[in-house]
This record gives C-alpha cells, structure tokens and sequence, in this order.
C-alpha cells in the first residue's frame, strides 16, 4: 500500500503497515489481528512529540514528551494487535520553543477480515444506522443534514396574511411593492415574522422589479399554473423579477482572528482546536477560515490551467483563495471548538493553515419566502435559431432572473413553476444560508444557449437544502459557484432536454451532495472553460444519481460516487485521476443519504416535516 505523508511547515507524519490504504478519501482499515500500524513522525523543528494511542475509552501512551530533533526521523510503535472492531487514533502534541503547541491526529479503523472488502466510507450497518470510516486523516464524508431552513428539519412556516391584492389592469409592480413596504413597517412577532402579501388568483405584469429587504416577509399566491397566480415580467429589459436582499452578509468582527492549533482538520469535523478559545461563547456566529497559498495552487496545478485555443487572453491562471465556512459555535470544551456544520475541505498548515473569527450579520434579513405562484417571462417570439429542424427561442432583452438571495438566511422558496427565463429561476447568492428551495419546476427557458446562461437553481450559499426540482431546456440545472462552501444539497431533482451538465462550475467549490439527482453531472477538472474554470469540486458526493455520470479525483481531495445507475460520461478533459466509484450500476442502501442523516440527527419527525 502506499503510504501518503502529511507534510506540513512543523513537522511530516505518515501511517505505516503494509496493509494500509492511506489514499485520501480512502478507508484506512486493518483486519482484527493485524499489529499496530507504525507512526513515523519527522518533526522541522528541536521539541517535543507526545503521542497517545486512542481505542474507544482506552488510552496507550506511545510517546511522553519525548525530546525531537529537527530533521530527525521518529518511529513509534505501540505494543499488541487490534482486538475491537472500530476507529482507533493517533492524538500527537508537537511543542517547540519558537512556535505555538500544533496538533495533529491520525486515523484507522479495525475490522474482521471478512468485513475489509465490504468497508466504504460510509454505508448503513446492521443496526440501520450510517456507519463512517475515515481515511488516516479523518476524512469522512460529511454530514449534510443542518442544510436548509432554520439548519434542516424543520417544517417551513405558515405567516398570517396582513395584505391581499387583486391583480390590477396594467403594471402591478408599485402595487406589489407598496404592500410589501406596507407589511416591512410592521413590528415582528416573537418567531421573526411581520406577515404575508398575498396575491390573489391572476396576472400581475411587471415592469421592473420588486424587492424583500426587511425580514418576517412572505410573498404568496394562489397556485403555481396559468389560472393561479402568475408574475408576469414584460418589457424588453434584462433584471430580475423578484429580489429578497439584504444590505451586506458577514462581517467580520476585528481583533477576534486566532490560528486553528491542528495542522490538519479533516473534512467532516466539526471540532478542532485553537491558540486560545478565551474571545469564544458558546452561540457566537464564526467564520472558519481555510487559506490556500501559492504552494497549494501549485499542487493542484492551477498555476498551469491549459489555454483556451481560440482566445488563449481569456484563461486566467489561479490565485491564492480563501474559503470561509460560515458556522455557529456549539461547544467549548478548553481550546477545543465545536460548530454546528462540517468542514467541508481540509485545513492544513502546509497551504497556510486557518483561523477562527466572531462575526456580525446586521446586514443580514431573515425569515423571507415566496410560495404558491407562477413566474414568467415576456419575450419576442421572433427572435429565433434553428438547430436540426427545431426552433429556438433565443431573445435576450427580457427578465432573465425569476427569485435571487442575497444577504439571507433562513429564507425559502415553495410550490412554484417557472417559464420563459433565460438565466435563473431560484437563486442562492453569496452571504446566504439556511436556504430551502423546494417543489419547483422550470418548465422552459428562452436566452441563446452559451455560458453564463441557464442555470435555473444555484447555489452560492451555504448550507442550502434544494429538493423535488425538475427543470428543462437548461444548460446546468443545478450548479454551485466558485469556492462555494458547503455542506449544500440538491435531493431528488432531475432535468431533461439538457445543454449541459448538472456540475459545480468553477473554482474548488466544495463539500455538495447530489442525492437522487437524475440527468447528466459532472465533477471534474473543466481547465480553460469559462475564464479557467479549474478543478471544479472537490470532496462532492453523488448519491444514487441516475443518467450520465463524470467523479475525477482533484489532487489533494477527493470525490465520491455511491450507487450511480447509468453510463460514466464524457469527461472534459480526460485522462485525470478517477474518483470513487462505489455500487456503479446498483443503488445502494438507504435510499436517501441526506434523509438518512436527517433521521439519525433529528429523529423520523424531522424527515417528516420537510416531506
């Protein structure tokens, strides 16, 4: 087996027993019986290593402060054999005169040896639980659960209609919009809420656009078809019909910033530690920082994205990026911090490490919906191409975008259809989350056919929650942005009569679940497309997925299939590294991941309420 080192600016460590599997994304498991996988450790600087082996509630001490020379090579193996079936770790404390006390863990998982063929890193156990097995770095796939509304779980809110109207003869846009300020001066109820505007039953023409910008504010109609309720965009001006928008989304607080102590913070943790917790309450509102330095865009090869042959000036190569995981703080326990939602891409100290921070979001608007209509674009019929003796409906110079967040959380869009857009239909933006988008259908669209245009459901938020979707006549139907931050999910959507790939697009967006998504998805490197475009997801799930399906493995990350029925697609630019592919050709138990970890986390009623 090869043995994958970890190697960072204080010290190298690596896994080692001739068994082991310590691929990145990989189970790391050994048959019951098997000796004690060896710890190499070389440590970069003069200090001390101490390192305790961890087996359920047991403790081996392996190392005590033992004195470490720089450059120098230490190997610790710990007396006996794996007798329990389960996850074992290393904990290793590295302290030095001229750096702050690091940590670093180590995993590997212990099984009967007719099990070892059987182990994935996840899968439903006997007992009908989900059971994880990391990598040797505690990758594990993540939980996708605290997506959506209020952090998943939830059954969306009915709000009490303050204001109704009947659709007007003419442009009902100012009307709409006096309501919806009329309702905004309203003092908020105890839940967060100031009331509905509901539309009655006919068509209200818009002109421009209307706008949310208080909380507590729902748009209603009256049934998503033609003889319900139906927003009209008219006009020949591109804009989006509906806008729900607040002024800003987090803000850092200043002088809070403090370096997170693990040199290594596994995807899927939601605990790790820090310099100093002392700034820290449980409840604060965190923004969890992950760098990726020149040395990290150098190993992913981002730095030499091929360029474009017909424009060779539009590929830009990357620069270094941060990732800002937007979390709430649930525990403090010493220097120790957990957080309500996963990391979703790791921490490490070799691509410059990460930081905590408090935040503020005044900016912000909460609890905000529309449900219940129809929304559709006008457009002139004449402006047309034809492809194989099909007409196409190609004007441009109308409503492009249906409903859009910006500056939200907990907000929600149901029971809706769509018709005649050319670029969005229900969009998640940044400084966003907690958003549910769900019940909806894009039943056709109108724009030229290129980029930039029809991607009817994206997400560019975290911890969104899009579910029971159809689309049609898309390019990407639901797609995620550059270095978006999960976990978000797309369950139980599909498309037909694509012009391209469901797909995280550009840019190491990471940490997204596609559960019985059926169309065609790609999670791939996309190199020049776009503006260089680059790896475009990494540490992505697909769950049961029907159609046509593209996993290629980033380096330094991974990406997983889990019973995909249907062909493997074309891959952009092939050859690259295959991700995992586990159960291709059959679907695998439980039938949703996202429904499954719903229930294990909140119970059944959970499941029920988002149903």
């Amino acid at each position: 087996m090869s043995q994958l080192t970890l190697s960072g600016p204080v010290l190298n460590a690596k896994l080692d027993h001739p068994l082991l599997c310590t691929e990145i994304g990989e189970p790391a498991a050994l048959p019951i019986g098997e000796r004690y996988p060896a710890l190499h450790i070389e440590p970069l600087y003069d200090g001390t290593i101490s390192a305790v082996l961890i087996a359920g509630k047991e403790r081996q001490v392996v190392a005590a402060g033992a004195a470490a020379a720089a450059g120098t090579p230490v190997v610790l193996q710990p007396e006996g054999k794996l007798e329990t079936m389960g996850t074992y770790r290393y904990d290793i404390t590295f302290t030095a005169e001229s750096l702050s006390t690091v940590f670093l863990t180590v995993y590997f998982t212990a099984a009967p040896q007719e099990m070892m063929s059987q182990l994935q890193p996840v899968f439903l156990g006997k007992e009908g639980k989900l059971v994880y097995v990391p990598d040797c770095f505690g990758n594990t796939i993540p939980d996708f659960s605290g997506t959506g509304y209020r952090g998943g779980g939830v059954r969306l809110p009915e709000v009490p209609v303050q204001v109704e109207l009947e659709a007007p003869e003419g442009d009902a846009g100012a009307l709409i919009q006096a309501a919806i300020d009329k309702v905004a001066a309203m003092p908020a109820d105890g839940q967060g809420f100031r009331g509905t505007v509901l539309l009655k039953k006919g068509v209200y023409r818009i002109e421009g656009s209307i706008s949310i910008r208080t909380g507590g504010i729902v748009l209603r109609g009256e049934g998503t078809d033609e003889s319900g309720t139906v927003l009209l965009g008219t006009g020949d001006t591109r804009r989006t019909l509906v806008i729900i928008e607040g002024e800003s989304g987090a803000v850092p607080v200043d002088n809070t910033e403090t370096d997170i102590a693990d040199l290594y913070v596994p995807v899927g943790a939601r605990s790790f530690r820090v310099n100093s917790a002392y700034r820290f309450q449980v409840g604060d509102s965190v923004l969890i920082k992950r760098r990726g330095n020149e040395a990290f865009i150098q190993e992913i090869s981002m730095d030499r994205i091929l360029q474009r042959p017909t424009d060779p000036n539009s590929t830009k190569q990357w620069q270094p990026f941060d990732l800002l995981f937007d979390r709430v703080i649930t525990e403090i326990d010493g220097n120790r911090i957990t957080v309500d939602a996963p990391i979703t891409c790791p921490i490490e100290s070799r691509w410059g490490g990460g930081t905590i921070a408090l935040y503020t979001d005044d900016g912000r608007i909460q609890n905000v919906g529309v449900e219940n209509l129809r929304g559709r674009s006008e457009f002139d019929p004449t402006v047309t191409v034809e492809e194989e003796g099909t007409i196409h409906y190609v004007d441009e110079n109308h409503a492009g975008n249906f409903i859009t967040f910006h500056n939200v959380k907990n907000g929600w869009v149901r029971d809706f259809t769509a018709a005649n857009f050319g670029f969005d239909v229900a969009t998640v933006k940044s400084g966003s989350k907690w958003i549910t988008i769900q019940d909806g259908a894009n039943e056709s669209m109108v724009s030229v056919v290129t980029g930039g245009r029809r991607s009817p459901f994206s997400a560019n938020g975290q911890c969104c929650l899009f579910q029971r979707l159809t689309s049609r006549e898309d390019r990407h139907a639901f797609v995620l942005g550059a270095r978006v931050c999960g976990p978000n999910v797309f369950l139980h959507c599909s498309t037909s009569e694509w012009y391209n790939t469901i797909e995280p697009h550009q840019r190491w967006s990471v940490g997204g679940l596609f559960d019985n998504v059926g169309g065609s998805i790609a999670i791939q490197d996309r190199q020049y497309y776009g503006s260089g475009h680059g790896w475009s997801g990494a540490f992505y799930t697909a769950w049961n997925t029907s159609g046509e399906l593209v996993v290629q493995k980033p380096p330094t990350a991974q990406n997983w299939s889990f019973g995909h029925v249907g062909a493997k697609g074309k891959e952009a630019f092939p050859p690259r590294e295959q991700g995992a592919w586990i159960s291709l050709g059959q679907h695998v138990e439980p039938q949703s991941l996202y429904l499954q970890q719903l229930k294990e986390r909140l119970g059944e009623a959970a499941v029920e309420h988002i149903r």
